[in-house]
């Protein structure tokens, strides 16, 4: 008899995590991105993109069946529900945003190589705390 052999798993989870959200209103939004294109406002251009009820505190979502590798995550606290991260005249975003593994955050938001993790095994998990520039 010959010994079957265990076949890789080609596919994993991404649990990604959402801490520091200030204000229990609106929604938080999630886009995924498995490269530069579209990162990080573009969420038409992401591979997995969703926006769920503000939790206390943090809210979680989980991407399945997702091809093993590396994804980018941009996260935004929609506060008023229209569907967008709210900026003010000169740019600024007044409603909080977060990337996955949390980059300093100076004159603009992070290239992918900068908020990129390796998504493998059964599940990957991302912490992600929001920023707010503005005060919340």
């Amino acid at each position: 008899m010959i010994p079957m052999m265990a076949q890789a798993k080609s596919t994993s989870n991404l649990k990604i995590v959402v801490n520091g959200i200030q204000r229990q209103q609106g929604q938080v939004c999630v886009s995924l991105f498995a490269g530069s294109q579209g990162f990080p406002d573009k969420s038409d251009r992401a591979v997995r993109a969703q926006c769920l009820p503000v939790g206390q505190g943090r809210t979680a979502v989980t991407f399945q069946n997702l091809a093993l590798g590396n994804y980018a995550i941009a996260v935004y606290h929609d506060r008023n529900g229209n569907g967008r991260l709210d900026r003010n005249f000169v740019g600024i975003p007044t409603e909080g945003f977060g990337f996955s593994r949390n980059p300093v955050i100076r004159t603009g938001a992070p290239r992918f190589s900068e908020a990129a993790v390796f998504v493998a095994g059964t599940e990957t998990t991302a912490q992600i705390q929001l920023q707010y520039l503005l005060g919340g």
